[in-house]
Parts: structure tokens; C-alpha cells; sequence
């Protein structure tokens, strides 16, 4: 068995090798040399922020997103033409700097009643993209804040080397975000890779870090209820295969035994039918010998625990997405997709290898691209796909994470709809289309922020030795 750490080194995708699907997860989203995130994404950046009061309604907000996506990745093919970059965006983009001064008005009012002025606002952020929010809030403190703002330490966590230089060049791109430079540090590792111990009061921001976080994957027996794990075996070829056994790690197992003790509720779960009839469906000719599988995110407990030993005084801020359109089959299971001529490709499984080749007689571009093309949500071809082309996201159930971190860290959290936290936070007059309609409180649905609430550092204990 191979670790997503003991390939970290490798130039090359492994072959003949086996490891657990959490691995091979990581391994495909973030391995330096062939990893999703180190090699193929670019963040889309709207240029001028939207003058949102100037815009009809919404349908023409998007109209005019549209014409911006399109300028800017024909501005990159200008450059460096390519079939299959991987574009993406975030609210922090399309909603700049509005989304950013939200968050940092936030932090703002949840530092200074607590902590200032006997403690400097410190400032994590873990995944910070293309910088921008970083740049943001500390625009907006030294602005609104001076005093805080010279407290202020603001400290990026950035795994990808690329995104880390970017992060800098951004710093560094003019004369008033050149003036953040005493406050920043961008720190380019992996967070599971921390040892430094900070007794200090500090701030966590995880926005949108939560969902491409590694998962195993577990089946169960429908009679016997007893779990499996997933393992990934990658043959001389370089071709996946997915199986099952009876013997859960420590990883997995101590996930299980955490989410049994900190949920009570009853939860989304394979075995959640009665046992007769699962028992009356196992008979039947067709049935399967294992449930769905479920993806259970053991990569974000880890997270937890590198919260509850090394920031010990921190306050978590984290926004993902509790449901995701088209995703794989399963309980809690991803989207798994790519891009392709700027289309989006939705597939059925995190283990894609090559799935036909340019020489295969129903290959051309206009086959590839038309309707009636058997292939179309698995164009492919001459990407001569493996790891690391396509995103792996996850829904986050915030009921069961709110009640592992509760469990884990010993602190108290809140739980918001986007819509909800940035109604609070934003002021959401700057971004009102003329129609009324505000596109920052009604995009992003799909998403919810969860928070440490302010006047509890710890209630003590935790669930570090289960």
C-alpha cells in the first residue's frame, strides 16, 4: 500500500500500486508535480469589480459574467492555447470586493470586543486562490479600522506552490497592496503538514477548502451491517480498479467511532432502512452483496485535530457547499468533472483513466461535441486523462461536521445559510441590481458558513483519544 504523502515526490502517476481511495484522492487533487491543483487550475478574475447598481436584474448580471468568462479565457488563449484548463470561480471574485469586506467586517467585530487590545488580530487562511480576499479585508480594516489594522497579521496556508507565487505577485502588483506587506505571510504548505504550536487568539478562514478534501470510502454488508473500505489498485497499465475489504484502518475507524458518539440524530446513511428489508432486498436476483458506498470525510477530522493541537485559541470561519448538483452515485457522494473546450464534464467516478482514444473509429472533434455523441459526458480522448485532470468536490453536511468539530475542539459553533450570514455581514446595498434583486444573497443557495462563536475558546476535552 502507497500514501498520498510517500508519492508527493513522484514525477510520474504510479502504476502497479495500491492505496485507499482517500489517498488516491489526494494524491490526484494535489500531488506537486501532477496534482489537480498544482497543475491545471486557473482562478477566473472578473477584472473591474461589478457595478452591480448599474446592472437591470440578475439575467443580465449573468449575461455579463458570461462576456467576462469568455474575454478572459480568450485572453489566456492568446497566450497559451489550451483544450483542457481548468477554470473555476468563487464568490470572492464575483462579488469583489464586497464578499471580502463581509468577512472582514466580521472579523473585525468579533475581534475587538474580545481580544483587543492585548491581543493582535491574527488572521489564518488556508487555500487563499489568487489572493484576492487577503487583499480585500486588508484593504478594508486599514481602511475603516486603523487602529486594528495595525494589529492585524494576516498569514496565507497555500499548498500549491504556484498559487503561493501568484498570492505574492498579487502583493507585490501596486503601490496600496504593497502597503499589506508587513502583515503578510504566505506560508506554502500543506496544513496536515503543520508542527508549530500558536498560543495566540486567532482567526481560521475556510472558505470553499472543505469540499475538495480526500473522503474514504465505505460499503456495507446489508445483513450483517459490517463496514468496508475502499482501495484502489492501479495495474501495470496505469487502469483503476476499485474493491473492498473488511479491515478499516485507524483513519476510518476512529472517524466512524467519532461520528457514533458526537450525532445523535439519525443520519443519511446506507443502513438507514429497516434490517428486514434490507434483508428482503438482498434476496432479490439482481440485488448487490454491498450497499452504495458512502464518503466519509476523514481528511476533515484530521483537520480538526490539527485545529484542536496546534491553534488551540483559534475561531473557525468555513463556507462550502451542503448539496452539489450531478453528483456520483453514493451517500455524501462528489461531483467528479472536468473541463474540455470550456465545457463542463460531468463523469460517474473518481477513477478515470483514458477512456478511448483518438484512433477509435467514432473520434473526431464534431462527434465529440455533438448531442447524439454516446461519449458526451465522457469526452476524454485526447486528454489521455489520469489523476489529476479532473476536480474531486464533496457536500459537506454541516449537521454532522458541526457536531465532530463540537466534539473534537470542545468549542460552540453556528451554523447559517449564505444567504443568512451575508445579510448580517455585507453591505448588501453595493450589490442591488436595479430591479431589486441582489445577487450576492441569492447565489450560492448550495452553500452554508459555520463559525466559533465569540466568548468560548474552549469548553475543554475533545474526542482526541477515541
Amino acid at each position: 500500500m502507497v500514501t498520498a504523502d510517500g508519492l508527493r515526490t513522484r514525477k510520474d502517476r504510479p502504476k502497479r500500486v495500491k492505496m485507499l481511495l482517500r489517498d488516491f484522492i489526494e494524491d490526484s487533487l494535489y500531488n506537486p508535480n501532477y496534482g489537480y491543483f498544482s497543475k491545471q487550475v486557473v482562478i477566473f478574475n472578473p477584472g473591474d469589480p461589478f457595478d452591480f447598481n448599474s446592472i437591470r436584474d440578475e439575467p443580465e448580471f449573468y449575461k455579463l459574467l458570461g462576456q467576462r468568462y469568455t474575454a478572459f479565457e480568450d485572453s489566456l488563449d492568446a497566450k497559451n492555447p489550451s483544450d483542457a484548463r481548468q477554470l473555476w470561480h468563487t464568490p470572492t471574485e464575483l462579488f469583489r470586493p464586497y464578499y471580502g469586506e463581509a468577512i472582514a467586517l466580521y472579523l473585525v467585530e468579533n475581534y475587538k470586543p474580545s481580544h483587543y487590545p492585548y491581543h493582535d488580530l491574527i488572521i489564518y487562511e488556508m487555500g487563499a486562490g489568487n489572493g484576492t480576499l487577503m487583499l480585500n479585508i486588508l484593504d478594508y480594516i486599514r481602511d475603516l479600522f486603523p487602529n486594528v489594522y495595525e494589529r492585524t497579521k494576516f498569514k496565507v496556508i497555500e499548498i500549491s506552490s504556484s498559487l503561493a507565487s501568484l498570492q505574492t505577485s498579487q502583493l507585490n502588483r501596486s503601490a496600496s497592496s504593497r502597503g499589506h506587506t508587513d502583515h503578510v505571510e504566505i506560508i506554502n504548505r500543506s496544513i496536515f503538514d503543520w508542527d508549530t504550536y500558536v498560543p495566540s487568539p486567532c482567526y481560521f478562514l475556510a472558505l470553499e477548502v472543505f469540499d475538495n478534501f480526500a473522503h474514504d470510502s465505505i460499503r456495507y454488508d446489508p445483513v450483517t451491517e459490517e463496514p468496508l473500505q475502499g482501495t484502489v489498485l492501479i495495474d501495470s497499465h496505469g487502469e483503476f480498479y476499485e474493491f473492498y475489504t473488511p479491515t478499516l484502518d485507524p483513519v476510518a475507524s476512529r472517524f466512524l467511532r467519532v461520528r457514533n458518539k458526537a450525532c445523535s440524530r439519525p443520519l443519511n446513511h446506507p443502513l438507514s432502512s429497516s434490517r428486514l428489508m434490507r434483508n428482503i432486498r438482498s434476496r432479490s436476483p439482481f440485488a448487490g452483496n454491498l450497499t452504495v458506498p458512502e464518503y466519509i470525510p476523514t481528511r476533515l477530522m484530521q483537520f480538526f485535530d490539527i485545529l484542536r493541537t496546534y491553534f488551540p485559541l483559534h475561531r473557525l470561519v468555513a463556507s462550502d457547499f451542503h448539496s452539489l448538483p450531478d453528483t456520483i452515485k453514493g451517500v455524501n457522494a462528489p461531483v467528479v468533472q472536468t473541463r474540455y473546450q470550456r465545457r463542463t464534464v460531468p463523469v460517474s467516478t473518481p477513477l478515470v483513466s483514458c477512456l478511448f482514444s483518438p484512433s477509435d473509429s467514432s473520434f473526431s472533434h464534431q462527434n465529440l461535441l455533438s448531442p447524439s455523441f454516446p461519449y458526451l459526458k465522457l469526452m476524454l480522448a485526447i486528454l489521455q486523462v489520469h489523476q489529476g485532470y479532473f476536480d474531486i468536490l464533496f457536500p459537506t453536511d454541516f449537521v454532522v461536521i458541526n457536531n465532530i468539530y463540537r466534539a473534537m475542539t470542545g468549542k460552540w459553533t453556528g451554523v447559517y445559510s449564505h444567504k443568512d450570514f451575508l445579510r448580517r455581514w455585507a453591505y448588501v446595498e453595493n450589490t442591488e441590481t436595479r430591479s431589486g434583486e441582489n445577487p450576492l444573497l441569492t447565489w450560492y443557495k448550495n452553500a452554508s458558513v459555520m463559525t466559533t462563536l465569540a466568548g468560548n475558546e474552549s469548553l475543554g476535552g475533545g474526542l482526541s483519544s477515541v
